[in-house]
């Protein structure tokens, strides 16, 4: 197998979802560990541990278990789907083509073209846009927070354009700055911090709170499961999965848990006020002046290197729904578009950051946690065999096995289990205090919930409908072909 130096990363790479020849692999699976460091090293991350004391209850030490059990579930999730990239060299999405068909595949396909290209896109560029506003006037008066959204999203639709070496590099790069910044920054926190006083008013530990702040952490790093094999599938076939997957792992779990554990420290603090996030974990109380600035700067970088992920692997999923996009920039052009649909609902959002925010960390957990059972239990049943005659987008392929499972155990996960502010559901609702702002007492278990039967169902209607299976493993192409619905223009 021959293996050639990567195009020069400014380079726009073409094309869209096609499967990666062995003569454009290159790489070290340890660049996975920056890859899915830095677009964690933001303040979208920091949130998530600020929500689990001041708004779930939780004292300290208990929100730092919760987030660790959060953030090593997403991680281990990450680093496994992360192993299937080089195999055949195919985004995440496409590679869900086998569980749940070509057409079925619409369904998380197309959600996840909307929560990453739009959704996650709108929430961390709404925090960069803050940041820089207030770096340069605390008041927002001299640089306005639409104005700040304005450079934020310019500079992260022109990474995401670019494409996938141009990401990776600037991934690298600013995963050793910001996390150099962030840990001086978490210092400062902890010293500060009064670790041993429980959040808003509440018990130091509830199952409730614990619950729900387990189902954010894990929504947080979960997020990241859809795109796992989008940049590892660069990698030569022969990289170590080892290596690749505790690479993926890391990168996520280190990351996400340093961070919301300052946010938990910093939400102790006696002041601190959570409707106002990022003034409050910058202010005079929890760092010096000269921090506060670097910290600034390295939240609004920070937004860029996630957003520059979350639009080009929403671009991805997009080109997996199967549309024919005649062009040979499609995924570029795809991106742009993604871009400015996320600015449009980024600015609509930049009131009530914090209690949208909560109910969007749960909402991703709902349908991810359903989606990782079945591709993990579609992976098991279909272990060596190939994959080559099901993932083209003309084979046409059916398994409504995987779509039917989903909406089962997402609709009934949501419906017994949930925990919005629109909507709880009926276990939920049974065990919630009568009482302003109460939590149920089970807190929020939809994932857990979901994921459990997504895999139970799909098993059983796997077994039930017979899906086809691919030939020996062995006999796999080097290269599949058909995998984009415009492979013919590529």
């Amino acid at each position: 197998m021959t293996i050639t130096a990567p195009a020069r990363p400014t380079s726009i790479e073409p094309g869209g979802i096609e499967a990666i020849p062995a003569s454009k692999r290159h790489g070290s699976p340890w660049q996975l560990l920056a890859t899915w460091s830095a677009p964690n090293l933001e303040f979208a991350t920091v949130f998530v541990g600020v929500i689990a004391v001041a708004f779930f209850g939780l004292g300290f030490w208990p929100a730092i278990a919760a987030i660790v059990v959060g953030n090593a579930l997403g991680g281990a999730t990450q680093g496994i789907l992360s192993t299937w990239g080089p195999r055949e060299g195919l985004a995440q999405l496409v590679l869900s083509r086998t569980a749940f068909g070509t057409r079925g595949n619409i369904l998380p396909a197309g959600i996840n073209a909307l929560v990453a290209g739009i959704g996650w896109f709108a929430v961390n560029s709404v925090s960069g846009a803050f940041a820089l506003s207030y770096l340069v006037d605390p008041k927002l008066k001299t640089l306005p927070t639409w104005a700040a959204l304005i450079i934020i999203v310019v500079l992260e639709i022109v990474l995401a354009f670019v494409g996938h070496d141009l990401v990776q590099l600037f991934e690298r790069y600013s995963s050793i700055v910001l996390g150099v910044i962030f840990l001086i920054a978490a210092v400062f926190v902890f010293a500060s911090a009064h670790t041993a006083i429980g959040g808003g008013g509440s018990q130091a530990f509830t199952f409730g709170g614990f619950s729900l702040t387990v189902g954010a952490a894990f929504g947080y790093a979960a997020g990241w499961n859809p795109y796992a094999s989008d940049y590892s599938r660069y990698l030569p076939k022969s990289a170590s999965p080892k290596k690749i997957g505790w690479a993926a792992a890391l990168g996520n779990f280190v990351s996400c848990t340093v961070l919301m554990a300052a946010g938990a420290a910093a939400a102790t603090v006696a002041g601190y006020n959570p409707e106002n996030p990022t003034a409050s974990f910058v202010a005079p109380s929890l760092m010096p002046s000269w921090v506060t600035v670097i910290t600034l700067i390295a939240i609004a970088v920070g937004a860029i290197a996630a957003n520059a992920l979350n639009v080009y692997s929403g671009a991805m999923s997009f080109l997996a729904i199967g549309i024919k996009i005649p062009f040979g920039l499609r995924r570029a052009i795809v991106a742009v578009g993604f871009g400015v649909i996320g600015f449009i609902v980024a600015l609509t959002a930049l009131h009530d950051v914090g209690a949208t925010y909560t109910d969007f960390l749960l909402i991703i957990a709902y349908w991810i946690a359903p989606w990782l059972g079945i591709v993990f239990v579609d992976r098991l049943l279909r272990r060596g065999t190939s994959i080559a005659s099901l993932v083209p987008d003309k084979a046409k392929y059916r398994n409504w096995a995987g779509p039917i499972a989903f909406i089962v155990a997402t609709v009934v996960s949501i419906w017994l289990f949930a925990d919005q502010v629109k909507f709880v559901g009926v276990i939920a609702a049974a065990t919630t205090p009568h009482e302003k702002f109460a939590i149920p007492a089970i807190g929020d278990l939809t994932a857990l919930v979901g994921f459990v039967i997504a895999g139970v169902l799909y098993y059983i209607l796997f077994k039930l409908f017979k899906p086809t299976v691919g030939g020996p493993l062995a006999e796999e192409p080097d290269l599949i072909v058909g995998v984009d619905a415009a492979d013919s223009v590529a």
